[in-house]
């Protein structure tokens, strides 16, 4: 790890869990309330069957002090942009998912009250209850001052493109904030070939469904409905940049033969254009310098954050390979600090 770079390294993708929403969460598998198959399978087993490793990660996601600054410390990371982590609050029923949304949020403030210059974050919210998510992402911002909201993908199998979503989508561009959307397993109607061969998770089902979830919003029409809504992807876009020939040229010709009719509305762009100017990417788990590389030529040097994905990803070495890329002092110090400092405000 260099520690001659001369900025700062920002680390945009970091996740925290209360012990209250930890708890609920386990209260949930123990009554089998839940339905969604891919919170029983993946939480559920890791409830079951704890090793050392997913102990370290859990106790370093309850962590939001001397732990986690050590760890950042050890790995140079000046500042961590917290998110709570997948499911968030959206596995809930939506009087509970309010609820831990905000006390999640007030936990957060307090720990970035206390380390001010290490930590920031994104507020919680619960989109089973569009209104007052809605609400307490402007009381986030402008009370507790929280960078942007977390929304952890789809909400019992629902997007953010359904327009009964899009109070949350306004109260973001009006607070001009932007909306990260993290993965999480995919839903019950598109999870079974996944399950079927231990696909489901981070190794390429929570990008498949992530992206998933980008694309819908784009192809909707919702930025032009809110043409200075931003939002960020981790994993370098759950893999979309490396599509965008192919996606537009048949959603054109779709639209064109009104194959969908009024699925696919007629936008005022093509569907590249968005991702490369609405759209901002973070290397969450992405410590590979050809695809880096690729998303910084295709989307904008402008659009590429440093992220650790700590602590499911914490590697220290993988440090080495962000330091090592091939840039200009001032494209590396934008790609460490100065982009996250403009998307967030920080």
């Amino acid at each position: 790890m260099r520690t001659d770079l001369g900025f700062k390294r920002i680390a945009t993708e970091e996740a925290f869990l209360t012990k209250s929403i930890g708890k609920a969460y386990r209260d949930l598998l123990a009554s089998g309330a839940s339905d969604d198959i891919g919170f029983n399978s993946l939480v559920g087993y890791y409830q079951r069957n704890p090793s050392e490793r997913t102990r370290a990660v859990a106790e370093r996601l309850e962590d939001l002090g001397a732990r986690r600054l050590a760890d950042m410390d050890a790995t140079g990371i000046a500042m961590q942009i917290l998110s709570l982590t997948a499911p968030g609050v959206q596995i809930f029923d939506a009087d509970s998912g309010v609820g831990l949304a905000r006390d999640a949020n007030d936990e957060l403030a307090a720990a970035i009250a206390k380390h001010p210059t290490r930590f920031s974050g994104l507020a919680a919210i619960a989109p089973q209850n569009p209104q007052a998510a809605a609400k307490e992402l402007e009381r986030a911002v402008t009370k507790l001052g929280l960078k942007g909201a977390i929304v952890n993908s789809h909400t019992h199998g629902e997007y953010l493109d359904d327009e009964k979503f899009w109070d949350i989508l306004a109260a973001a561009e009006s607070l001009d904030v932007p909306i990260y959307i993290h993965p999480q397993t995919p839903p019950n109607a598109m999870i079974k070939p996944f399950l079927d061969r231990g696909l489901d998770g981070a190794v390429f089902g929570f990008a498949v469904e992530t992206g998933l979830h980008a694309l819908r919003l784009v192809v909707s029409g919702a930025f032009d409905r809110f043409p200075r809504l931003r939002v960020v992807l981790g994993h370098l876009g759950e893999g979309l940049p490396y599509w965008l020939f192919r996606i537009d040229f048949m959603h054109g010709g779709s639209v064109r033969s009104n194959r969908y009719g009024a699925a696919q509305p007629k936008l005022e762009r093509k569907v590249s254009e968005y991702l490369k100017e609405r759209f901002w990417y973070t290397t969450s788990g992405m410590a590979w310098t050809p695809p880096i590389r690729y998303v910084q030529e295709v989307m904008g040097m402008n659009r590429v954050l440093y992220a650790q994905d700590y602590p499911y990803q914490f590697v220290p070495e993988e440090v080495n390979v962000t330091d090592e890329l091939r840039l200009s002092y001032e494209d590396h110090k934008a790609f460490y600090q100065t982009n996250a400092e403009r998307v967030f405000k920080l």
